[in-house]
């Protein structure tokens, strides 16, 4: 099941944001308050899961594993090919 959520991430993260915040209690106790997650959802949503994911799983410990699954979160977020006036041209 969490491969077939990954998977489901890729195509669709904010689906998957608020699927986990609603449906369970991922993200209880990862931020102080609602406008990190808020702007993660909006502008940055592989990061926001990203972090999440490494603060569950690694302990909110950055080693190079989790730096560049960061970079990589960042990129497929700020990547100018999947804006939508790449898309029309």
């Amino acid at each position: 099941m969490p491969c077939f959520v990954a998977l489901i991430a890729l195509f669709a993260p904010r689906i998957v944001i608020a699927g986990l915040y609603f449906l369970s209690d991922w993200f209880d106790g990862l931020f102080a308050s609602i406008l990190w997650p808020l702007l993660g959802f909006l502008f940055a949503p592989f990061t926001l899961l990203w972090y999440s994911v490494v603060v569950k799983f690694y302990g909110g410990e950055w080693g190079l594993l989790q730096i560049a699954g960061l970079i990589l979160a960042l990129a497929l977020d700020f990547s100018p090919g999947l804006s939508k006036r790449q898309r029309r041209k």
